[in-house]
C-alpha cells in the first residue's frame, strides 16, 4: 500500500451576489466532492462592506475553510478556479462584485511564487474579512512569511 500525503489547506470563500450564502454552500459541497479535495473546519459567515472595488456593490459574506488535498496546491486552484465558473463566476473587473470568490490561503507550510500562483495569499495579512473566520479554524496555524500566527495576524490588523 502507497501513503498518500494529505497537506491540510485554507481558503478564504466570499459572495456578493445573488444568494450569497447557498453559493458558499454550493462551493464548498462542489470542493468537497472534487478529486483529492476534502472539505474538513468551516468558518461561520460573516458580512463585511467591500474592500476596493466599484463603488455601489453589494456586501460581502466571507468564511474560510479547512481543506484536506491529496492534490498538488496548483490542482486545488484549477478545482476552484472550476467551481467559481460553475457557480456563474465572471471576472469583469477586479474587486468587482461577483457570485462566487475562492482564494488559497495557505497550503501546508509551502511557500509558492510563480505566476499563476502565490501562496501564502499575498493580502492575507491585511485583510480582517479573510483573518476573522480564518482565526475562528485555525487560530495557531503559522504563517510561513511573516512566522505569525493567524491570530497574532488579525490582532495586528485590528490595532
Amino acid at each position: 500500500m502507497i501513503d498518500v500525503i494529505t497537506t491540510t489547506a485554507y481558503i478564504g470563500l466570499g459572495s456578493n451576489l445573488n444568494e450569497r450564502a447557498d453559493l458558499i454552500i454550493k462551493a464548498l459541497t462542489l470542493l468537497d466532492n472534487a478529486p483529492g479535495v476534502t472539505v474538513g473546519l468551516v468558518s461561520q459567515m460573516i458580512e463585511t462592506a467591500p474592500a476596493g472595488g466599484p463603488k455601489r456593490q453589494g456586501d460581502y459574506l466571507n468564511n474560510a475553510a479547512q481543506i484536506h488535498c491529496r492534490i498538488s496546491a496548483e490542482q486545488l486552484l484549477f478545482e476552484m478556479q472550476k467551481v467559481e465558473y460553475q457557480l456563474g463566476r465572471v471576472r469583469r473587473k477586479k474587486w468587482g462584485p461577483r457570485t462566487i470568490d475562492l482564494d488559497l490561503l495557505l497550503f501546508g507550510g509551502e511557500i509558492i511564487d510563480t505566476p499563476s500562483l502565490k501562496v501564502p495569499h499575498p493580502l492575507l495579512h491585511e485583510r480582517p474579512f479573510v483573518l476573522r473566520p480564518l482565526a475562528e479554524i485555525a487560530p495557531e496555524v503559522v504563517h510561513p512569511v511573516l512566522k505569525k500566527t493567524i491570530r497574532q495576524l488579525l490582532e495586528d490588523v485590528d490595532a
